[in-house]
């Protein structure tokens, strides 16, 4: 099992949201693909400290008050563990871009975000986020496509 972070930092004044292209790393599961930031929690580390932290790390800006979006379960995901990840957004943050060890960063036109190459589940729970639903769901994929999914809302 593996917790981890996800974060859309969003940017209201251009209706635009930081999304990083996974080119840079040696086998990555995510490779070419346009994701949020985030990472795996550390001992001891709550999610919003995990998802600050790791904000930093990948792009050197500093979050205050990530919001709490939702819960997903990716069962087996990467072919062995399952993976229960926390979905954050945030619009207070401060700092300079850097060049990301992850991929590409790169500030997108909220408009153009389904035009990405992204994981179709990311299509499902993207709308959910602009709904403003908090979320709990569960994404089943078999060699990186998406078979169902379940969500509940609250």
């Amino acid at each position: 099992m593996k917790l981890a972070t996800l974060c859309y930092i969003k940017n209201p004044a251009d209706k635009s949201t930081l999304m990083l292209h996974r080119i840079k790393k040696e086998n990555d599961m995510h490779k070419d693909k346009w994701n949020g930031l985030g990472g795996k929690l550390h001992a001891g580390e709550s999610p919003e400290e995990c998802v600050i932290r790791e904000i930093e790390e990948e792009s050197g800006l500093r979050i205050k008050s990530p919001e709490l979006r939702g819960f997903i379960t990716f069962p087996a995901f990467d072919g062995f563990d399952d993976w229960y990840v926390f979905v954050f957004t945030a619009i207070d943050y401060s700092g300079i871009l850097i060049d990301s060890p992850e991929g590409n960063l790169e500030w997108v036109p909220d408009k153009e975000l389904y035009n990405l190459p992204l994981w179709d589940g990311d299509k499902i729970f993207f709308k959910w986020i602009e709904e403003k639903k908090f979320f709990s769901a569960k994404f089943n994929y078999n060699n990186g496509r998406l078979i169902d999914y379940t969500v509940s809302f609250y």
